[in-house]
């Protein structure tokens, strides 16, 4: 590996190079995966073809479909096949670059990960030539991480496990889930047979499957780890929790808008807007663990938030001047390393889609609509400065801000409770904040000369526990 000459390789056959050779050849400045990712459309295709012919015995033993129309149509979904799996192998891929971009950063999600896969008895690192924590620590040092074909290994472990996992419990069997079994199969077989794909029997298997990949694929390949271990939350509320934070906040429609700048945005420029809608993604899946009962079922949680979301939305213009002048700063950022004018407005606006999902609750609470929630929220950050504090925090590495997740949930529901009492008692926007600030001035003043305290100095979760105490109590 270390005698490669070659920039980039691409591996069109099983075992063109061993594991350990991939791995010298990356650490020498080669960009591979391996031959499971590189030929992954491959056998994804003859997935698909399987399952296509298990989903067409159904109408071909009812007399519905003759045994020679089923191989015309089978003929007729070859492009429609090869587009679906090409844009799965496009998309693990696309996992594989985000997790290597952390760099060395990356590695104790990944460490995590093998030590949760070896406790299971799924991992041996031996047997997939995975480093030692002695290897990972010389690497630290080093100010190396892991390379991509190690990443890659990992990847599709941590897909096999999420599968397992979701296979055992009852997440296939949300009737919202049935999108992932639809999209599974080309648009002729969604057409005319229906009833085929949603009686199929291995429906729950394909719907695992795709979540799985979805999950993995958007949030990195020790997301499931890490954020069990941090809420106690199961892998089953772990992909839900996905669902909800990519459907509700649309982070597959600002994905496929970073897609179509392929070949038109330098690539460096390209991952970092997709590491904001990764970001996005794990900030609101996050958000649901902490915050929602999903007993309910996905798709009435999904109406309810989503509904809130499309409220606030179009409430910018009735944002503070910080706010406004945050979003334009961002826009201004974006639009001037190329990306179109929409997509800067959209990544841009991810983290006031966050703050609309606490006024939702707000305004459940307060009986108001969502967006004045959103205003009266607004305001209240606004006058206590704390913009630049959740700033810094937001800054941090979606994994790294875990660590510090439970004193800002706390401040985030005492914010909440708040702006509550604002809507309430003094009424929405401005004019409430005015009332609630004549009635509360001594102790307001307290927690803003705390919070600017806090927004000079590095983030901790002692500063942060202090500010929620705070206030906790104008709350109380």
């Amino acid at each position: 590996g270390l005698d490669v000459r070659a920039r980039v390789i691409g591996e069109g056959a099983n075992l063109g190079m061993t594991q350990r050779g991939r791995i010298e050849a990356a650490r020498a400045g080669v960009h591979l995966n391996t031959d499971a990712i590189d030929n992954s459309a491959g056998v994804n295709s003859s997935d698909v073809e399987v399952n296509l012919k298990i989903a067409l015995a159904a109408p071909e033993s009812a007399g519905t479909l003759t045994r020679a129309d089923r191989n015309d149509l089978l003929v007729s979904m070859t492009e429609d096949v090869a587009a679906i799996v090409l844009r799965n192998n496009y998309l693990q891929s696309l996992a594989l670059s985000l997790v290597e971009r952390k760099g060395p950063g990356g590695s104790a999600d990944l460490v995590a990960l093998m030590q949760a896969l070896e406790a299971q008895g799924r991992l041996d690192r031996k047997v997939e030539f995975l480093p030692s924590n002695a290897e990972i620590e010389a690497r630290r040092t080093r100010g190396e991480g892991f390379t991509r074909p190690e990443i890659a290994v990992l990847l599709a472990y941590a897909k096999l496990a999420l599968h397992d996992e979701l296979l055992a419990s009852d997440v296939p069997d949300d009737i919202y889930l049935n999108a992932e079994l639809v999209r599974y199969f080309p648009a002729a077989m969604r057409e005319r047979f229906p009833e085929a794909i949603e009686n199929h029997r291995l429906r729950r298997e394909i719907v695992a499957t795709q979540l799985a990949n979805a999950v993995i694929n958007r949030g990195g390949p020790g997301i499931v780890v890490k954020l069990a271990s941090h809420t106690g939350r199961s892998a089953a509320d772990i992909a839900r929790a996905y669902a909800l934070s990519r459907d509700v906040l649309g982070v597959l429609s600002t994905n496929m808008a970073i897609d179509a700048l392929d070949t038109k945005l330098a690539g460096k420029v390209q991952l970092e807007l997709y590491a904001s809608a990764e970001t996005q993604v794990v900030e609101g899946m996050l958000w649901f663990l902490a915050n929602v009962d999903f007993s309910p079922g996905l798709g009435a949680l999904i109406e309810r938030f989503g509904t809130a979301i499309r409220e606030v939305s179009g409430a910018e213009d009735a944002l503070s001047d910080t706010a406004r002048a945050n979003l334009a700063n961002r826009r201004a950022a974006l639009v001037g390393k190329g990306v179109p004018e929409a997509l800067a407005r959209r990544i841009a606006a991810m983290p006031f889609l966050i703050g609309a999902l606490d006024a939702s609750l707000i305004a459940e609470t307060a009986g108001v609509d969502t967006a004045t929630a959103a205003v009266t929220l607004d305001a209240l950050h606004a006058f206590l400065g704390i913009g630049p504090l959740l700033q810094q925090a937001r800054g941090l590495d979606p994994y790294e801000r875990l660590a510090l997740d439970r004193a800002m949930a706390a401040s985030h529901a005492a914010l909440r409770g708040m702006a509550t009492r604002i809507l309430m008692q003094h009424g929405p926007g401005e004019a409430g904040l005015a009332g609630y600030i004549t009635a509360a001035s001594e102790k307001l003043g307290a927690v803003r000369r705390e919070i600017e305290t806090l927004g000079n100095a590095p983030v901790t979760q002692a500063r942060l526990s202090v500010l929620a105490s705070q206030l906790g109590e104008m709350v109380g």
